[in-house]
C-alpha cells in the first residue's frame, strides 16, 4: 500500500521544540512504515523520516520567517495533489485546505481532525462530508454537523518518555503560555496549594504573561521558559503532578498523554476530551474549579504512578495509533 502522508510546514516533521500537528504527523508516518506501508512523507525539506521524503521548502515557515505562510502552504498542498495518482491513499494532516482537491482527483483522502480553530471553518468540511473521510482525535471533538469515519486517539513514541516512580516534589505547567491554556489557573492552585510550580511554555500572549504570571514569580514559582525533548521528558518525569486548568475544550492535550507515559499523574480541568484521557481518581483528576484542584493536590498519593504509565501506554501510543489507522486504510480502499 502506498500512503502520502500530508504534514504541515510551519516546523520540521518532527518537530525540534513545538509543532503538535507535525509531531502526529511524524508517528503516524513512521509508525505505519513499521507495518509495511510504503510511505512518502510531504514535509519541509529538513524532515526526517524512514520513508520517502517529497519537499518544497527546505525549512518552516515559523522557522524562517523570511518566507509567505499561504504561499508554501498553497506550493506544499499542490505538490502532492499533481502526483495523487502515485498514492493509493493520501491520509490529510493539514487541516482543511486539501479537501478543496479531494473531488478532482482518484486517490482518497483521510483528514485527521486535529481540532477546528474556529467554527467558521466547518462549512468547509461540510462541503466535502461525502467525498473525503474524516477521523476525530477524541470522541469530545466532534461536529454534529460532519461524518465521521472513527476517532483514533494520538499516538506518542512511548520510548521517548521513561517511567518514573520517584518524582521531585514539584508540579508542573506544561504548555503554552496563554489563558486558554490556563496558566493563571495553575500559578494559583500552586499558591493556595502551597507547592513549588515550574512553568514550562511558549509565550503566546505577551500581555497574559505579564499581567496574569509574571507578578506571581517567586523562587517557588519559576518560569523556565521553552523545553526541549530532553528536557521535556526530564521535567514531565520528575513533576509529582502536571496542572491542566485548561479554558477551553481541548481536543485531546498532548502533555497530559505525555505525562501519564512517565507516571505523572494529571489534576485537569473537566473540559473536552480530559475525560476520554484521564481516569479520574486513578491517572489523575477531573475538576471544575480552582479549589477543586487544590484539593486534589492533597490525594496525590492515593495515585499509583504504575498505573498513569500502563493506561496511557495502552491507549496513546505510536503502534496503537498506526495499527488503527492501517485499519481505516484498508476499509477505505475496500469501500
Amino acid at each position: 500500500m502506498k500512503i502520502a502522508v500530508l504534514a504541515p510546514v510551519a516546523w520540521r516533521t518532527p518537530p525540534r521544540h513545538y509543532g503538535p500537528w507535525e509531531q502526529i504527523a511524524s508517528n503516524i508516518a513512521e509508525g505505519i512504515i513499521a507495518l509495511g506501508g510504503d510511505v512518502t512523507l510531504f514535509a519541509t525539506g529538513d524532515s526526517i523520516t524512514a520513508g520517502q521524503l517529497d519537499f518544497i521548502c527546505a525549512t518552516g515557515y515559523e522557522e524562517d520567517k523570511s518566507q509567505d505562510a499561504k504561499v508554501l502552504e498553497c506550493l506544499h498542498i499542490s505538490n502532492l495533489m499533481e502526483k495523487a495518482g502515485a498514492f493509493d491513499i493520501i491520509h490529510n494532516n493539514f487541516d482543511f485546505l486539501p479537501l478543496s482537491y479531494s473531488r478532482l482527483i482518484k486517490t482518497p483522502i483521510i483528514t485527521t481532525i486535529h481540532g477546528f480553530s474556529s467554527s467558521r471553518i466547518i462549512p468547509v468540511y461540510e462541503k466535502y462530508n461525502n467525498s473525503t473521510h474524516y477521523v476525530s482525535i477524541s470522541n469530545a471533538d466532534r461536529s454534529a454537523d460532519l461524518n465521521y469515519l472513527a476517532t483514533v486517539y494520538n499516538g506518542l513514541d512511548v520510548k521517548d518518555f521513561c517511567f518514573n516512580d520517584l518524582p521531585d516534589d514539584y508540579l508542573l505547567y506544561f504548555g503554552r503560555i496563554h489563558h486558554d491554556k490556563g496558566t493563571a489557573e495553575a500559578v494559583e492552585i500552586a499558591r493556595k496549594s502551597k507547592r513549588c510550580l515550574l512553568i514550562a511554555g511558549i509565550i503566546q500572549d505577551e500581555h497574559y504573561f505579564k499581567e496574569k504570571v509574571e507578578p506571581y514569580l517567586t523562587d517557588d514559582i519559576q518560569f523556565i521558559g521553552h523545553a526541549g525533548p530532553e528536557k521535556r521528558k526530564e521535567l514531565l518525569g520528575k513533576a509529582v503532578a502536571l496542572l491542566h486548568p485548561i479554558n477551553f475544550n481541548e481536543p485531546f492535550g498532548m502533555s497530559v498523554a505525555e505525562a501519564m507515559l512517565c507516571g505523572t499523574p494529571v489534576i485537569a480541568f473537566n473540559k473536552g476530551s480530559m475525560a476520554e484521557l484521564i481516569k479520574h481518581k486513578q491517572t489523575g483528576f477531573l475538576v471544575n474549579t480552582v479549589d477543586e484542584a487544590v484539593d486534589a493536590v492533597g490525594q496525590l498519593s492515593t495515585i499509583k504512578r504504575i498505573d498513569c504509565h500502563q493506561w496511557a501506554k495502552a491507549q496513546f501510543s505510536k503502534e496503537k495509533m498506526a495499527a488503527d489507522y492501517w485499519e481505516l486504510y484498508k476499509q477505505v480502499l475496500a469501500m
